[in-house]
């Protein structure tokens, strides 16, 4: 009887045979594994809150603008400031949402998986082709006038969106593509904080501007002095966050910044020493101040980025985005409405630059970098899940409504955005999906030995105790 050896030889293990595709095996760290799977799961209560936003912006009654609208005025003194509750999420709670975007990014890049040259160029250039050809594509629709200041919209990936719609539709070992992906986001992410910085910004006060550049030097000195306490960190955000906001910068900008500037490197191994001495005085003798001391240097022995991200991500993902789609997603879907978008110049761009822009633009640089031998694919990750991971990526939902309030002014071409933007990270999710799980299907992203028998975890810093 012949032997079975389809593990061995049925499955391909690289695009082709040229080198210049091999790819990487290096497993994803517990970290990294962690972040995708709370933005993965912030998915579901995302989509949740867009479906309810959606219900209750098309009620008779018009009650869901007339609440977001509501107005809230703080106080002190002389000194008084008002938004509705709509800018407070928008302004005040989405700077928790880009700290932990600025946080993951920090961390990513200093001590994370995008220290590797090699797996990062594919998905740093494929993110430049998903920021710049979204943009062209929109401007060929709508070169000027008011509606071409729109061009930032499609050029976003909804991180959360694409990471949960991955875990539900694709592949059977997505570890690698869903690593690849995240890497392509953040990167996305920076270019649509800059665009938002240097794009969007209206009039600057260049006495808060002042006070928001001694402020990022101060953080930059706690940074570069060792600081590991968090407190001084936050407080020091608080004022940056007010100075941005006096500025006429977007105040998510300092959450952001505060983000990229907390620590990433381990503390000094002396806390470890300190921890074993103050556990032993607790077991001791348990009273408040050694319990006190024992806490502060545990502590002590984690990266300010990682307590803070670890407190901070749970809020973002669970509380803060499912918010923000329920404050920004609800838009007019009647006839007169749809008939409208159906014919805006403005809805058609998104939608093509969202889907097209992103399918084409990511695939054609990273494939551009790929034969140019600049960098290869992570795992077993093949050039046509990279396709499909690319077409998924036009989900573009949280930062492109985000951008959608700050280009447009005039409520009629918010509305043509904000469906275009809602049709098109919708297609783009089904194509996206279908193209997954057909290439997936016919083509395996991992061999089956690599599913029976995955590939240990090499000794290092990431292991936790349990060895996982």
């Amino acid at each position: 009887m012949p032997s079975d050896n389809r593990a061995t030889t049925a499955l391909p293990v690289g695009p082709g045979p040229t080198t210049r595709l091999r790819s990487s095996r290096r497993p994803i760290s517990p970290r990294t594994t962690e972040f995708l799977s709370k933005e993965s799961g912030s998915a579901g209560l995302l989509l949740a809150a867009t479906v309810i936003a959606l219900v209750w912006a098309n009620l008779p009654d018009g009650s869901y603008f007339s609440f977001w609208h509501t107005e809230v005025v703080l106080q002190v003194g002389s000194w008084s400031t008002e938004m509705d509750l709509q800018h407070i999420i928008n302004d005040a709670a989405m700077a928790i949402f880009f700290l932990v975007v600025g946080l993951e990014i920090s961390r990513e890049v200093s001590v994370g998986d995008l220290r590797d040259r090699s797996t990062v160029v594919i998905p740093v250039l494929g993110a430049l082709g998903g920021l710049i050809l979204p943009a062209l594509i929109y401007l060929a629709f709508q070169p000027t006038g008011p509606e071409a200041a729109g061009w930032g919209i499609p050029i976003s990936t909804d991180t959360a969106f694409l990471l949960g719609i991955l875990a539900l539709f694709g592949p059977r070992c997505p570890d690698q593509i869903r690593l690849f992906l995240l890497t392509l986001a953040i990167v996305d992410d920076i270019g649509a904080i800059t665009v938002l910085a240097v794009f969007y910004t209206d009039d600057v006060s260049f006495t808060a501007l002042a006070v928001v550049v001694v402020a990022v030097a101060v953080l930059a000195v706690m940074r570069w002095a060792g600081v590991w306490r968090l407190r001084p960190y936050i407080l020091v955000g608080l004022v940056l966050w007010a100075a941005v906001y006096e500025s006429g910068l977007h105040p998510t900008l300092a959450g952001v910044l505060l983000g990229v500037l907390i620590p990433t490197a381990a503390v000094e191994p002396e806390q470890q020493i300190r921890v074993r001495v103050y556990g032993r005085l607790v077991m001791q003798r348990a009273d408040a101040r050694r319990a006190r001391l024992a806490a502060t240097a545990v502590r002590a022995t984690v990266p300010a980025n990682e307590r803070l991200q670890d407190a901070l991500h749970p809020v973002s993902a669970l509380v803060v985005v499912p918010l923000f789609g329920l404050a920004n997603a609800g838009v007019l879907l009647n006839a007169d409405a749809l008939s409208a978008a159906a014919s805006s110049s403005v809805t058609i761009g998104i939608i093509v630059a969202l889907v097209v822009g992103n399918g084409i633009g990511i695939s054609v640089a990273a494939g551009f970098a790929l034969k140019l031998g600049l960098g290869r694919l992570p795992g077993q990750v093949r050039y046509g899940h990279l396709i499909g991971g690319a077409v998924l990526a036009g989900i573009g939902f949280t930062i492109s409504l985000f951008i959608t309030d700050l280009a447009f002014t005039d409520p009629g071409l918010r509305q043509d955005a904000k469906i275009g933007v809602l049709a098109g990270s919708a297609i783009a999710a089904i194509l996206g999906s279908l193209l997954l799980r057909y290439l997936g299907e016919r083509l395996p992203l991992c061999s089956v030995d690599d599913i029976d028998n995955p590939p240990s975890l090499p000794d290092g810093p990431w292991l936790d105790p349990t060895g996982r």
